[in-house]
């Protein structure tokens, strides 16, 4: 009986731990995203470099300083896709949004690399995104509901969000030197 319990329990951990294994890696690859984002005819990769007032408003957006000197992005008739990363508890997170009219069309977790928090990926979670816009560069405009066990996976998506939504604004509003 106590070896039946024994392996009994030890199955239940392995299933356990290959859940987790199983739920971190690519979902979509970049690429894939960004032509099924325009209908399988992407317009060319646009540069956002990072420097001056942009450096700044990033930060306040993120919490800390954006990684990276320059993002890719691609804008086809007032339509924008993002493909970004944010840490979640350790590990990056990668997520594609698209915006429209200053809110996001369409949000989702392309890579997910963390061994908590891989609920974020599920499209009840993302699909809360749809429609969202900004309130403040700190604040969405809606409630993004919190998953138990995620807590930081969920506040980097909605980091991700709010960058995404502010950058949108930054390149529609002027395509001065800051895009190229």
């Amino acid at each position: 009986m106590l070896r039946r319990l024994s392996i009994l329990l030890s199955a239940a951990l392995l299933l356990t731990l290959n859940s987790s294994a199983l739920a971190r890696g690519v979902y979509q690859e970049p690429a894939d995203f960004i032509a099924q984002a325009f209908a399988g005819d992407p317009p060319k990769t646009r540069t956002l470099y990072i420097r001056g007032e942009l450096k700044q408003q990033i930060r306040k957006i993120l919490g800390h300083r954006y990684p990276r000197i320059r993002l890719r992005y691609w804008l086809k008739d007032g339509r924008s896709a993002w493909i970004l990363e944010e840490i979640g508890k350790e590990r990056p997170i990668t997520a594609g949004f698209v915006v429209r009219d200053n809110t996001i069309e369409q949000a989702k977790i392309l890579a997910f690399r963390e061994s908590r928090g891989w609920e974020v990926r599920r499209d009840s979670f993302v699909h809360q995104f749809r429609g969202a816009g900004l309130e403040s560069p700190r604040s969405l405009d809606r409630h993004i509901d919190n998953i138990s066990g995620a807590t930081l996976s969920v506040r980097a998506v909605r980091a991700m969000a709010r960058l995404a939504l502010f950058l949108h604004r930054q390149v529609t509003r002027s395509k001065g030197d800051a895009t190229s």
